[in-house]
């Protein structure tokens, strides 16, 4: 977790900015009655992530928009549109990269990716699921998907791969359900592992259909262990709307805030900050998106904040878990999204 001061000032240069280059987001500081600079963090109003739903909030000129990141959504259901300027995207994956060095190592790895090759196809209209994947992708080398168009896994290429990295640290990329759906359950079904020696499995997303199939994390793990390998297996929260601000999991199962992003827990109805250990709605805080005011979001999940340089797995910093979605939030998420 960053310096709070200095955060706060990062934080309330980004408020201004957007006042003065967003005008939706200038009519929800004057809504509130407020204006930057701000006091504390836990003053500042949030966006609330259903806004990008509703609306394409940009804080640049058209000219100016490099991308356009779309969330996942199932059929029907609006998805949010995050403009994203050079500068952004450079700054979203300089943080990516400085959180995955910090657990993998600088060096690229071969990749295995547990998605099909279909969802990078469109570069310009990425959605959560593409964007995710590019941007790990980042770390690895000579890519292989594992899975084909008709979400099958791919076993020619999986045993090619195989045989060029015999011995190798493996680094694997997928969103949870997809991952367990399509790669774990069809390997136990043919009885089958892909025996990799070492490795680190990356993912996140889709724990609400885990949750109702009533597989914990503890079996994820384990199924996966059985299925892939010798593989670290870290989880992570994040979404489309705060690109690069993500949130590695640790030993203990605690989600940990890198040194450019925090969070905060409200009530969910006052929306008052509520103490460590009380469990409320998730607001998310970084200082990375300057091209549209993605600084403070209020997310539709409902988590904990269990405390700060405490953590038994030895990281410092602002440690929490994510229980779920708030009752009646619109599903949504990168891999649970997948329709046969």
């Amino acid at each position: 977790m960053p310096d709070s001061n200095t955060f706060l000032d990062h934080i309330n240069d980004l408020c201004h900015h957007h006042q003065e280059n967003c005008s939706e987001y200038a009519a929800l500081l004057t809504a509130y009655g407020l204006m930057p600079p701000f006091s504390s963090l836990k003053d500042i109003p949030p966006v609330s992530v259903r806004l990008f739903k509703e609306m394409r909030l940009s804080s640049v000129p058209k000219e100016d928009v490099f991308k356009v990141l779309t969330s996942s959504g199932t059929s029907g259901q609006a998805v949010s549109q995050i403009v994203l300027d050079r500068e952004t995207a450079v700054s979203q994956t300089r943080a990516l990269a400085s959180i995955m060095q910090e657990r993998i190592g600088k060096s690229r790895l071969p990749m295995l990716i547990l998605d099909t090759v279909s969802v990078i196809k469109d570069p310009a209209q990425f959605s959560a699921r593409g964007a995710g994947i590019v941007g790990f992708s980042t770390f690895g080398i000579d890519h292989t998907y594992v899975l084909d168009e008709s979400m099958q896994i791919n076993w020619e290429a999986l045993k090619s791969f195989a045989e060029r990295h015999k011995g190798k640290s493996i680094l694997l990329f997928g969103f949870t359900y997809m991952v367990f759906q399509y790669v774990v359950k069809e390997l136990e079904k043919r009885v089958a592992s892909l025996d990799i020696e070492s490795g680190y499995l990356i993912h996140g997303g889709g724990w609400k259909k885990l949750v109702s199939e009533s597989v914990s994390n503890a079996e994820f793990d384990e199924r996966v262990h059985h299925t892939l390998g010798s593989v670290d297996v870290i989880n992570y929260y994040g979404m489309v709307e705060q690109v690069g601000s993500i949130y590695m999991g640790c030993s203990e199962g605690f989600f940990h805030c890198p040194e450019f992003s925090d969070v905060i827990v409200r009530d969910p109805i006052s929306l008052a900050p509520v103490p460590h250990g009380t469990e409320g709605v998730i607001q998310v805080c970084s200082t990375l998106p300057k091209s549209y005011p993605g600084h403070l979001i209020l997310t539709e999940d409902v988590g904990t904040i269990h405390g700060k340089d405490t953590c038994k797995c030895g990281r410092e910093g602002t440690y929490f878990s994510v229980a779920g979605r708030l009752q009646k939030a619109e599903k949504r998420g990168c891999s649970d999204t997948y329709e046969s």
